[in-house]
């Protein structure tokens, strides 16, 4: 059986969410910017550690904010399968605090929002364009401790333009969901296990 696995790509307008989905699909980068109007999926197959993965990769238009319920997430066409996906990517650009501003604030919502073990599902900070390292607002170290220590989430640096680390995020991100994902089916077994045991010991 083939899992699927559903990635939200969130971050604020013109930090590069749809470059780096389409350099790791299509190894394609487009100098021009074309504002996200509405939701895209991706579906691309990846093969980690020998098991295939169906992805779908959601390219979130820029939201206000996390949607709360799942009645808001359906009224907003851009917010649909936002609530439920299986992990997240936030997209800010290292030169541009603003767009950092913004991944902290929905992270926190997300954090808040999600129903059921928020503080399990995957989150990978990204921080795009990399190339442009001399105009960084922050200290890479300042931000990774933060992201990792602080917020609790995965964090990777990237350059869309070169698709340099693009490969390396979607693995680190895997990674995380894989493992964890694994862990709760092994606690759910466990648990089944447990409860025949009872019920024979009742019987």
């Amino acid at each position: 059986m083939v899992e699927t696995l559903s990635i939200a790509v969130i971050g604020a307008p013109g930090v590069g969410k749809t470059s780096i989905i389409r350099q790791f699909i299509y190894n394609d980068f487009s100098e021009v910017y074309t504002p996200t109007r509405t939701r895209y999926v991706y579906r691309p197959s990846v093969i980690l550690n020998g098991n295939i993965y169906e992805l779908k990769v959601l390219d979130v238009p820029p939201i206000s904010s996390f949607p709360s319920s799942s009645s808001q997430e359906w009224l907003d066409l851009r917010c649909r399968g936002v609530r439920n996906a299986n992990a997240y990517i936030l997209v800010y650009d290292i030169c541009c605090v603003e767009s950092f501003e913004y991944v902290k604030m929905i992270r926190q919502q997300i954090v808040e929002h999600r129903e059921g073990s928020s503080s399990e599902v995957p989150i990978l900070v990204v921080g795009n364009k990399r190339d442009l390292q001399r105009q960084r607002f922050m200290p890479r170290r300042a931000v990774s401790v933060l992201v990792k220590k602080t917020w609790k989430c995965g964090y990777v640096e990237c350059s869309a333009k070169f698709n340099w680390h693009v490969v390396l995020l979607f693995k680190e991100l895997l990674g995380i969901a894989v493992a964890r994902g694994m862990r709760q089916n092994h606690t759910s077994i466990r648990l089944q296990g447990a409860l025949q045991r009872n019920r024979c010991t009742i019987m």
